[in-house]
């Protein structure tokens, strides 16, 4: 399949500034709003094995690939590493589903990656996760989380595959937080309306994804 020139790509922050005001009005005007995360399957390995150079051609290849197959009903933007989200404005997640399914089945083949004016045949797959406002949360930090864990499950599950979000079950753990932080932290939740757990996983989202990119 043909890609088009490197597109210009937004930030996770653009996102999410993005998602926050869809969700606010999408409340009057759409049934839903979806988000997929997508990345590529073992790309440590192929930084390790090919180099960063060819690592970067393949998201760079990725990143014009889902501009061409999504960009009539979906906005992408690069979450981080190898990693991109996909908003889609005015769809709900089992269509949205089937977007990302088909493009994870061209994905799915023999990809011709150039570097340098050259080209390089590679197999290379992605894992996709998908969630969506109101289904899976009211808030943009709670979609997201569930975008994420939905990802995730589509890696442990054998990977090159695209996962829904669903309930999760909660692991209890025991930790040890400073007066202050807890302190902090219970100021935080009353001023923003939210519980102090859905805090920490935001945080925790957070710190995965900055050391994951």
């Amino acid at each position: 399949m043909a890609t088009a020139p490197n597109p210009t790509l937004y930030g996770y922050n653009d996102f999410l500034d993005l998602f926050e005001k869809t969700i606010e009005a999408s409340e009057k005007t759409t049934p839903g709003v979806s988000i997929a995360l997508i990345d590529i399957d073992w790309f440590g390995k192929l930084n390790e094995e090919c180099g960063r150079g060819m690592g970067d051609a393949v998201i760079e290849h990725l990143a014009r690939m889902l501009h061409a197959t999504l960009d009539d009903i979906g906005q992408v933007f690069r979450y981080g590493g190898d990693a991109f989200m996909v908003l889609f404005d005015t769809m709900e997640k089992e269509q949205a589903f089937l977007r990302i399914e088909e493009t994870r089945k061209l994905f799915d083949a023999p990809q011709e990656i150039k570097l340098n004016k050259k080209s390089s045949t590679m197999d290379v797959t992605i894992s996709c996760g998908l969630a969506a406002y109101p289904d899976d949360g009211l808030k943009s930090n709670e979609v997201v989380r569930k975008c994420c864990e939905a990802l995730y499950r589509a890696k442990i599950s054998g990977r090159n595959k695209v996962s829904l979000s669903r309930e999760e079950k909660m692991v209890t753990k025991t930790t040890h937080y400073t007066t202050g932080q807890l302190d902090g932290l219970q100021r935080l939740a009353k001023r923003e309306g939210l519980n102090e757990a859905t805090l920490l996983r935001e945080a925790l989202d957070d710190v995965l994804r900055k050391y994951n990119s």
